[in-house]
């Protein structure tokens, strides 16, 4: 409500663009600021609002479009992340993603685990933190797809979606790109080796490791 009240205007000007139907792109950051007359910044905060509601998907790599309308789930959803802290979404992570990273080390198959390592790379060479935030999304959810359980898929989908819409402001959005040597490229490597090589003790160890230093991270960056 605080982010909203500060960019109210401008936020209700893209709100309206929503309406145009599911599907539709966007203009870019730079386009929308010179047609609203504010600062790419005001307009970034606006869309990251926006797409925490669920109105909006920005892809890496080919824009930010409208979603379809919110229904009677995502209303729920949004309640729930209403009342959920960001330790409270970090432990459900801690609870949930190790027993996840160990059953995909039993049932995730050779094309998934390719594509973990396409991730893990993309992420290396990732322009922004908000291009890294993303593909690391990505690489978690088909961590959690590769367990073949579609209800722990969908669980983990729920909790990540709260986990970004009440963490994201404590995430580094500077324009500058992650650091060559940042900690996750190397979690994350470990993470997919035990996978592929179906342990999954480490799998789950690698997974609770780096969950541990991302809250390190969160917390710090909140001190």
């Amino acid at each position: 409500m605080i982010l909203v009240a500060r960019i109210g205007p401008v936020f209700d000007l893209l709100a309206r663009l929503t309406e145009s139907g599911p599907g539709t792109r966007l203009p870019p950051e730079r386009q929308l600021a010179a047609q609203f007359g504010v600062s790419r910044n005001e307009i970034r905060k606006a869309l990251a609002r926006l797409e925490l509601d669920g109105r909006l998907s920005r892809e890496v790599g080919r824009g930010t479009f409208i979603r379809a309308p919110a229904d009677n789930g995502s209303a729920n959803l949004a309640a729930l992340r209403d009342s959920t802290s960001p330790r409270n979404a970090m432990e459900a992570r801690l609870v949930l993603e190790p027993e996840i990273a160990s059953l995909a080390a039993v049932n995730a198959t050779f094309k998934q685990i390719e594509g973990m390592r396409v991730l893990a790379q993309q992420m290396r060479e990732a322009e922004t933190w908000k291009d890294y935030e993303t593909l690391d999304g990505r690489l978690h959810r088909l961590i959690a797809e590769a367990t073949g359980n579609p209800l722990l898929s969908a669980i983990h989908q729920t909790v990540d979606d709260v986990r970004r819409a009440v963490v994201w402001r404590w995430l580094d959005t500077r324009p500058e790109r992650p650091p060559e040597d940042y900690s996750s490229f190397a979690e994350h490597d470990a993470l997919i080796d035990a996978i592929e090589q179906r342990d999954r003790m480490r799998a789950m160890e690698a997974m609770r490791r780096h969950l541990r230093t991302t809250v390190d991270k969160l917390m710090g960056t909140q001190a």
